[in-house]
């Protein structure tokens, strides 16, 4: 009987996902956990669901309430996590603010605060993360969630693009300097229905959906096998960015 071979980097055993709270990230919370994964989480806030989940799961989920923007209560929760759910081997970036603002009619402070939330801060948790890996000689795996809209054009997202697109890079170059020890990959989704895209406006999202080939907007439901996959199945792949965008860009 055909065995296939062993992954160069085993699945995750204990995953932090950023912005776990709401949207895709509580829903890839809830998939890891129902594949028996010990998952780590924070948020501004914790919702109801997320609650759920703690009382649903107990031990298997350290969910706490932690601003992504301040890198030393990160790195606490993260040593609070490896204590409670053993040492961590799967990243999941997924926190991010949206915007919806013409270039010229953004501020300065709304750019720096928009670069920092949605690419200095990942990339300063990204590195922690892979730091502590490489140092234990322990492989992991890390999966950013980025956006179309780092390859395709809407009116009001430059800056939320730009940082979409160099977190793109950034998972590229990480790919290759972790050499194969970190599988390092990027899911570019589609606009969902959530907290973020509200500030589109109804009729951006409208036309967002008729620009789509299944006509309408992604649900979380869309992308989580792609990310699940990522972190959980017996996989070589690295250094990738998987659209998963409905036909957007068709």
């Amino acid at each position: 009987m055909y065995e296939p071979p062993a992954p160069t980097v085993p699945p995750a055993s204990a995953v932090l996902v950023t912005g776990g709270s709401r949207g895709l990230g509580l829903a890839v919370v809830r998939e890891l956990l129902q594949n028996g994964v010990r998952v780590a989480t924070f948020a501004r806030t914790m919702s109801e669901e997320l609650q759920q989940l703690q009382q649903e799961f107990g031990e298997w989920l350290f969910a706490a309430c932690v601003d992504a923007n301040h890198m030393h209560a990160v790195n606490r929760f993260m040593l609070d996590a490896s204590e409670r759910l053993g040492s961590l081997d799967g990243l999941i970036c997924n926190a991010a603010v949206g915007q919806d603002s013409l270039l010229c009619h953004t501020s300065t402070e709304t750019i720096a605060a928009l670069i920092g939330s949605n690419l200095t801060h990942p990339l300063c948790l990204i590195r922690s993360f892979a730091r502590k890996l490489l140092h234990a000689r322990r492989p992991g795996r890390i999966v950013t969630i980025t956006s179309i809209a780092a390859r395709r054009t809407y009116p009001g997202l430059a800056v939320y693009a730009a940082t979409k697109a160099g977190m793109e890079a950034a998972t590229l170059v990480l790919a290759h300097e972790a050499r194969g020890r970190i599988l390092v990959n990027c899911v570019a989704p589609g606009f969902f229905e959530s907290d973020m895209s509200a500030p589109l406006g109804s009729a951006q999202r409208a036309s967002i959906a008729r620009r789509t080939v299944t006509g309408r907007l992604m649900k979380p439901q869309h992308v989580v096998p792609v990310i699940r996959m990522l972190m959980l199945d017996a996989i070589d792949m690295n250094g990738q960015v998987i659209v998963v965008d409905g036909g957007a860009r068709a």
